[in-house]
C-alpha cells in the first residue's frame, strides 16, 4: 500500500497539488513524522491507506493532471510488480492495481471515472454519479465474480 499511496503523493507533488499526510491504515493514528511538510502516519485499523490531498486544488486542476493523480498509484504498484515478477511481492502488487481499477467507490477507477464524466459533461450531475457508483458497484462484482471463477 505504501507503494501505492507513494504513487499518489509523487504526481501531486510533481503537479504542485498540496498533500498534508499520507497514511497507512484507517482510525485513530498510533504513530506519526512528518518529513518535508507531509505527514507519515500508522493508523490504528490496517484496512487500507490513503494521501491527504487538496481536493479543491486538484479539482481545479486540468483533467490530465486530475487523471495522472488518480492513476499514479496504479502505474507504481504494476512498476514493482513488474520489477519483482515471479515473487509473492509482484503479486500483491498486480492484486493492488486490480483493485484499485475497478470502479468501486472511492477507489481510483471510480475516481477517474468521475473526472471523465464531469469533464465530458461540462458539468456535476447527481444524477449520473449516482449511476457511476451503483454501476461501478455492480460491475465490480461482476468482474471479481469471474476473477474467482477462473481460479476455483
Amino acid at each position: 500500500m505504501l507503494i501505492h499511496e507513494t504513487g499518489h503523493l509523487t504526481a501531486a507533488r510533481n503537479l504542485n497539488i498540496t498533500c498534508s499526510e499520507v497514511a497507512l491504515g484507517l482510525g485513530p493514528k498510533l504513530f506519526s513524522v512528518r518529513v518535508r511538510g507531509v505527514e507519515f502516519s500508522l493508523r490504528l485499523i490496517p484496512l487500507g491507506s490513503f494521501v491527504r490531498l487538496d481536493g479543491a486544488q486538484l479539482k481545479n486542476s486540468p483533467v490530465p493532471h486530475q487523471l495522472c493523480v488518480h492513476l499514479a498509484g496504479i502505474v507504481f504498484n504494476l512498476v514493482a510488480a513488474v520489477l519483482t515478477y515471479g515473487s509473492v511481492f509482484s503479486w500483491i502488487n498486480f492484486l493492488i492495481a486490480g483493485g484499485n481499477l475497478l470502479p468501486l467507490y472511492q477507489h481510483d477507477g471510480w475516481k477517474c471515472g468521475l473526472v471523465i464524466m464531469r469533464a465530458w459533461m461540462k458539468r456535476k450531475s447527481q444524477p449520473a454519479e449516482w449511476a457511476l457508483t451503483f454501476s461501478g458497484g455492480f460491475v465490480s462484482l461482476l468482474i471479481a465474480w469471474l476473477v474467482i471463477r477462473m481460479f476455483v
